[in-house]
């Protein structure tokens, strides 16, 4: 009697499938929580019951998905996702990028309970929403430019900062210098050079190095600027871009590096919305409530957008009241003296070319 269990029980168990083999089966989708050194992930079926739910280290990650069936994948757009992005996508799967604050409303506990495991489940849930927006995904080539505009933008708070540093400094010794980089270059070798101040000898040589280092990065500025001119002439998409008045070779670069594909946008309202010009709405009741810009876009292009609105609205501060130049002007050119951001509706007379053209040439990357 034991012999004949025994030999069933070998039998029901050489039978039932596998457990790998289960697991690449039933796997339909798969949320990851990325990080540094150890992923999350959190699988599930057709049926949506867990499946598979283990941290990975980031050796053993792209040969785990190697070993599944192809699935859809959903990542939080983070540090390194474009890269695991392009590293699934070659093996087959359909690899996805979440915003943050998109996949956060499906963490279980709400925001006072999160770990790893919760946002990989975060994650999983949120990419099956069909209503869900998701982030373009870049190519290398793309992520190169921006790593110009990032290596610059860099540089440009690095000299700000060294500026104001000396600035401060000499002030200490009654020695005052007007705002700005240009005034520095202007008056700071002939303050360090007059005997009639306090400055010391300590003094005057570590400004003197303060200042060698505030020409070094005006340098690495300047040859950045110059890569980035040169790929602008180069890439017809940033030409069309700059067709627009207001938008030169930094901002045409920095449009279609980040844009990615102009074509998810219906008009350029939704560009307008996308960057975060657009008002914040507090509206119930059919009353419309309008706040101040949503600002939860990209800041870097959304800067380099209200400058190119402000030198336009400057350059046609004359035009007609009728032509897309005098649209941008809501207030007199004497005004526009202090610091000030274009309204939305001059914003969405600004991108609306600006989409537009680039619509037409951004194809599907």
């Amino acid at each position: 009697m034991a012999r004949a269990v025994s030999i069933g029980v070998i039998m029901a168990v050489a039978t039932q499938p596998s457990a790998k083999g289960e697991v690449m089966e039933r796997i339909t989708r798969v949320g990851v929580d990325l990080a540094k050194n150890v992923m999350q992930v959190h699988a599930v079926d057709g049926a949506d019951r867990v499946v598979a739910r283990k941290a990975i280290s980031r050796e053993r990650f792209v040969s785990w998905f190697a070993n599944l069936e192809p699935c859809l994948v959903a990542m939080e757009a983070c540090g390194g996702a474009h890269y695991w992005v392009r590293k699934l996508r070659a093996l087959g799967h359909d690899v996805r990028l979440i915003p943050p604050q998109f996949a956060a409303p499906y963490r279980r506990g709400g925001p006072h309970v999160k770990n790893d495991a919760q946002d990989a489940e975060a994650i999983c849930e949120a990419a099956s929403r069909p209503q869900m927006r998701f982030v373009p995904i870049k190519s290398p080539a793309q992520q190169s430019v921006l790593v110009l505009h990032r290596m610059r933008t860099g540089f440009v708070e690095e000299r700000t900062a060294l500026v104001n540093r000396l600035r401060g400094l000499l002030a200490e010794f009654g020695v005052f210098l007007p705002q700005g980089i240009r005034s520095l270059h202007k008056h700071l070798v002939d303050r360090l050079e007059d005997g009639s101040n306090e400055l010391g000898g300590p003094a005057r040589q570590a400004l003197m190095r303060g200042w060698a280092q505030c020409q070094v990065l005006d340098q690495e500025i300047a040859c950045l600027d110059k890569q980035i001119a040169e790929h602008a002439v180069h890439d017809e998409q940033a030409q069309r871009c700059m067709e627009v008045c207001g938008v030169g070779p930094l901002t045409a670069s920095a449009a279609v590096a980040t844009v990615v594909n102009a074509r998810q946008f219906k008009n350029g309202r939704q560009m307008a919305a996308w960057i975060g010009t657009v008002p914040r709405q507090n509206s119930s009741g059919g009353k419309q409530r309008l706040g101040r810009i949503t600002r939860q876009g990209n800041d870097y292009l959304r800067t380099l957008l209200y400058q190119g609105a402000r030198s336009a609205i400057l350059l046609h501060r004359d035009a007609s009241i009728g032509s897309r130049a005098g649209s941008f002007s809501c207030r007199p050119a004497s005004a526009i003296t202090r610091p000030w951001s274009p309204s939305p509706t001059s914003m969405r007379a600004f991108f609306g070319p600006c989409s537009r053209r680039a619509r037409n040439s951004i194809h599907h990357m």
